[in-house]
């Protein structure tokens, strides 16, 4: 399996780390690398977006080539994630965006960006998944929120207290937290999962 992490800006090492541990605990061979350039995306499996500057990561993505190539990847059912920024990046709506800011549009959701405010406001907080009965530590660092889901495609797979905090469409992720903050691989394990 060939994972590629989009590495222009963001927690690129970090999930690249529980990317590789997902695919230790899951027994399935393969590398998890930084994804630069748009010749990196031949033979790929899955694709992750990590969080960071939404702004930054939109404008890196078109100089290097990669987001019209990243779009149509998704638009034909390879596997993405997208945590915090990525979520953002993967959102057909997006409140608060700047003009010049482009979107990948694969995630039929409206969000709002940076809805929980300033760094000082960061905190964790346990969540209740749809695939498994254990909580799971939410980290959660000026996040975007999921205002809207925008078509029955869309299920939750996250909730906080009653709150959609991340969803799925086919083999789109997007969640508002940072999962690879945490030493627990389950989400990018389940993630990996549509790639078998």
């Amino acid at each position: 399996m060939r994972v590629g992490v989009i590495g222009v800006q963001g927690a690129v090492s970090e999930h690249i780390e529980a990317a590789r541990k997902a695919m230790e605990k899951l027994g399935v061979d393969g590398e998890v690398f930084w994804l630069k350039r748009p010749e990196q995306l031949g033979s790929l499996d899955a694709i992750i977006i990590p969080g960071g500057e939404s702004t930054t990561i939109s404008r890196l993505m078109v100089k290097n080539g990669l987001f019209d190539k990243v779009r149509e990847l998704g638009e034909s059912g390879l596997p993405v994630m997208g945590t915090c920024a990525g979520l953002i990046m993967l959102s057909k709506e997006v409140v608060g965006a700047t003009p010049e800011q482009m979107f990948l549009e694969l995630l039929d959701v409206r969000v709002n960006r940076n809805a929980y405010g300033r760094q000082v406001d960061s905190f964790e907080a346990p969540l209740r998944l749809s695939f498994d009965d254990e909580p799971f530590q939410g980290v959660f660092i000026r996040a975007p929120r999921i205002a809207e889901l925008l078509s029955r495609e869309v299920k939750p797979i996250a909730w906080l207290g009653d709150r959609i905090v991340g969803v799925e469409q086919n083999s789109i992720i997007g969640l508002e937290f940072h999962p690879e903050l945490t030493d627990d691989t389950r989400l990018h394990e389940y993630f990996l999962m549509k790639a078998l």
